[in-house]
């Protein structure tokens, strides 16, 4: 059974909602079940959230690899539960005195490159089968293991002095997936002496999906009203382009598409293949066989034979 849409939407969340609230949204608008989104955000925050439609949610798990840049306000002098706005207020301490630009870069810069970082409490990470945050709701404090990240890039956005007037500054952020930027807003206030949360954030960008491409609640109606929301979704094949890209011959198509052992091209690169027909559609992914040396078989049938 086909699907009237397939492809990767880009959604501009909106705050208050959270990333299933969206799919269920989605859903309702396009009127079809078969949706998923791929790097959750929190219900306060706002920006890229990639929402894949039909064959596209079989690719979702190979988008979640994505590097993203959010842009975010760090409020330093208080803390919270959640180590965002959304908690309760855990310490309070007042600036003393202004904090320096040059001091801000430095403790800035300090944060790029490998990262260790601990989850926070309120997050969807798993503990033992639980996620954190069923943890906290239920009163308690686990152990949480640390886990390494990478932060490629971080600005400073904001030109004006930091004070007890003014304890907020905003930053730029490119980092690998994984990363909990309200974990970084806490860890900046630690190295500037300061108990601190994040009090905003916006994803700008998720892999190659930007906010300039990203539509609205009220643009996915608009499109779908007008026949033309097959025109604002990006292919499947977008989110599988860092994979080496093998190209089969048609003869081979019905057995790709059966899930047939290939061997492996030589010269190939890599451990995971994208594995095409000669009119450009994705059929598969391909991993090594476990147990036959120059063989590969598929990990992921992305066209099945229509039946």
């Amino acid at each position: 059974m086909g699907f009237p849409y397939n492809g990767i939407l880009p959604l501009y969340k909106p705050k208050g909602m959270t990333s299933h609230d969206c799919v269920v949204r989605v859903r309702n608008i396009v009127k079809m079940k078969k949706i998923g989104h791929t790097g959750t955000l929190d219900p306060d925050a706002t920006g890229v959230l990639p929402i894949c439609l039909g064959r596209a949610t079989k690719v979702a798990e190979y988008m979640s690899d994505y590097s993203k840049t959010y842009e975010a306000e760090v409020t330093l002098g208080v803390a919270t539960s959640t180590e965002d706005s959304s908690g309760e207020i855990v310490e309070q301490q007042e600036l003393l005195q202004p904090i320096a630009q040059e001091t801000l870069q430095s403790v800035l810069q300090s944060m790029v490159g490998k990262q260790t970082q601990i989850p926070p409490m309120y997050s969807a990470v798993k503990v033992n089968g639980k996620r954190l945050y069923e943890y906290a709701f239920e009163g308690k404090v686990i152990d949480r293991p640390s886990r390494e990240i990478f932060i490629e890039n971080i600005q400073l956005l904001s030109n004006r002095q930091v004070d007890q007037t003014h304890p907020t500054f905003f930053i730029r952020v490119a980092c690998s997936k994984g990363t909990y930027i309200r974990t970084l807003a806490v860890d900046i206030g630690k190295k500037l002496g300061y108990p601190a949360h994040m009090s905003y954030l916006k994803r700008m960008k998720s892999g190659p999906f930007t906010l300039d491409s990203s539509l609205t609640f009220g643009e996915i109606e608009d499109a779908v009203n007008n026949g033309m929301l097959n025109e604002k979704l990006y292919p499947v094949e977008t989110a599988i382009k860092h994979f080496e890209k093998i190209v089969f011959p048609e003869h081979l198509t019905k057995k790709i598409e059966n899930g047939a052992v290939l061997p492996i091209i030589d010269n190939s690169k890599g451990n995971k293949w994208a594995i095409y027909n000669n009119n450009g559609e994705c059929l598969a992914i391909y991993i090594p066989h476990p147990s036959k040396q120059g063989y590969m078989k598929p990990e992921k049938l992305i066209k099945v034979k229509d039946s």
